[in-house]
C-alpha cells in the first residue's frame, strides 16, 4: 500500500529529528566524558557516547547511525590533529556501535535484558567485540598521525578499548531502561523505604570510595541488593552511580587511587568498573529470569487446576439425558437382534453350501468311475474281436 506524501513527510521530519537528538546527546555526553580524560584529552576511562550510540540504535532503529556520526565529528572535530584524521576516528566511533548493534539482533537480544543469554550479549558481542573496532581504528590514527609514538599504541589502545566498553556496559543498560519507566502501581509504603534507603546508601559509599581508607568493595553488596530487590530497574542506575563515583575519585587521586601511577590507577579502576557492571547486569538478569519462569510455573499450575475442576464438575452430571439414553439403549437391541439373525442366516447358508459341494463330488467321482468302466469294457471286446479273426 503506497504511503500518502504527507505521512513520508512527516516520517522524514521525525527521523531528521531523532537524529539531531542523538548527535546532541553524542556531543554532549563526550563533552562530559573528555572531562575525565587520561590521554592526550581524548581518552578516558569511560566514554558514555559509546553507550548513548548504541541505545539509540536499539530504540529508534539503526537509521539514526548519522546523528552518531555528526555527534562524534563534532566532539573530535577541535581535538584531531587533521582533518583526515578527525574523519577517521569518527568513522571508527560510528561503525563500532552500528556493528555491536547488528552482532546483538543477530542474537536475538532483547532491550529488557530480562534473560541471562542477553546480559552476556551485551557484554561480549555488544561491549568486548564491538568496541575493539573503534580502539583499534582510533589508536592507529593517532599514531600514523604523529601524535603518538608507535610504541605507545597498545597503553592507548587498552585505554580506549576499556573506555569505550565500559559506557557500553554501564550507560546502554540505563538508557535501555528509561522506555519502560512508568509511574508506580500498588506500591507499598514498605517498598519505598527500601528504595530510598538504596539510594541513600549508594550515595554514601560513593563518598565512602573517596576517603583515604580504600573501600571501594563496598559498592558490591549494594549491587547484590539493588539486583536482588529491583532488577535491571535498581542494578543499573547503582551500577553507574558507584562507577562515576570510582572515576572521579581516580582522577582526583583520592582514596584508593592516592599516590598511584597512571598505569596502576587505570588497572584497578577498570577492574572495579567491570566487575560492578557485570554482577549488576547478569545477576539482574538471572533474577528477572528466575522470576519469570516462576510466573510460567503459576501460569500452568492455574491453567491445570482449572482444566481438572472442569472434569470433575463434568462427571458428576450424565451428558445424556434420560429419555435420550432410553433410545440408546433400544437402538443396541435392535443392533444385537440383527446381528442375531444374520449369523442364523449365514449358518444354514454354509451347511447348504457344504452339502452341494460334497454332491457335486461324488457326482464328478461317479461319473469318471463309469468313463473309466466303459473304456475297459470297450478294450476288452476289441481284444476278443482281434483273436476269432486270428483262428483258421
Amino acid at each position: 500500500m503506497a504511503v500518502a506524501p504527507h505521512e513520508r513527510l512527516r516520517r522524514g521530519g521525525v527521523l531528521a529529528l531523532e537524529i539531531c537528538v542523538v548527535a546532541a546527546l553524542y556531543y554532549g555526553s563526550a563533552r562530559l566524558g573528555l572531562a575525565q580524560q587520561l590521554v592526550r584529552s581524548q581518552v578516558t576511562p569511560l566514554w558514555p557516547p559509546t553507550g548513548i550510540a548504541l541505545a539509540s540504535l536499539l530504540l529508534r532503529g539503526p537509521l539514526v547511525w548519522p546523528g552518531i556520526t555528526l555527534g562524534a565529528f563534532l566532539a573530535n572535530f577541535s581535538l584531531g590533529p587533521s582533518i583526515p584524521a578527525v574523519l577517521a576516528i569518527t568513522a571508527g566511533n560510528t561503525l563500532a556501535p552500528v556493528c555491536s548493534y547488528l552482532l546483538l539482533r543477530r542474537a536475538g537480544f532483547h532491550n529488557e535484558i530480562d534473560r541471562l543469554r542477553d546480559a552476556l550479549a551485551l557484554i561480549f558481542l555488544g561491549a568486548f567485540v564491538g568496541m575493539l573496532i573503534s580502539s583499534t581504528i582510533g589508536s592507529g590514527t593517532l599514531v600514523a598521525a604523529g601524535v603518538l609514538r608507535p610504541g605507545a599504541f597498545w597503553p592507548t589502545w587498552s585505554v580506549w578499548w576499556t573506555g569505550d566498553a565500559m559506557g557500553v556496559l554501564l550507560v546502554t543498560p540505563f538508557l535501555l531502561l528509561l522506555p519502560s519507566v512508568h509511574p508506580p502501581k500498588r506500591i507499598t509504603p514498605a517498598r519505598w523505604v527500601e528504595a530510598l534507603l538504596l539510594v541513600a546508601a549508594t550515595v554514601t559509599v560513593g563518598y565512602l570510595q573517596r576517603s583515604d581508607t580504600p573501600l571501594l568493595f563496598l559498592g558490591f553488596p549494594l549491587l547484590i541488593w539493588a539486583a536482588f530487590r529491583f532488577q535491571l530497574a535498581g542494578a543499573a542506575p547503582c551500577a553507574l552511580a558507584v562507577s562515576t563515583f570510582a572515576i572521579v575519585g581516580a582522577v582526583e587521586g583520592t582514596g584508593p587511587f592516592a599516590g598511584r601511577d597512571l598505569l596502576t590507577s587505570m588497572i584497578t579502576l577498570q577492574a572495579f568498573n567491570g566487575s560492578a557492571s557485570l554482577t549488576a547486569l547478569l545477576l539482574s538478569a538471572a533474577v528477572s529470569e528466575r522470576n519469570q519462569t516462576q510466573l510460567e510455573i503459576a501460569r500452568a499450575c492455574r491453567q491445570l487446576a482449572e482444566m481438572v475442576a472442569k472434569i470433575a464438575a463434568s462427571s458428576h452430571r450424565p451428558v445424556l439425558s434420560d429419555g435420550e439414553l432410553d433410545e440408546v439403549c433400544e437402538v443396541k437391541e435392535v443392533e444385537q437382534e440383527v446381528e442375531q439373525e444374520v449369523t442364523k442366516g449365514a449358518e444354514p447358508e454354509a451347511e447348504r453350501g457344504a452339502t452341494k459341494g460334497a454332491q457335486t463330488a461324488a457326482e464328478k467321482q461317479a461319473t469318471k468311475a463309469a468313463q473309466t468302466d466303459a473304456e475297459k469294457e470297450a478294450e476288452t471286446e476289441t481284444d476278443e474281436e482281434g483273436s476269432r479273426t486270428a483262428r483258421p
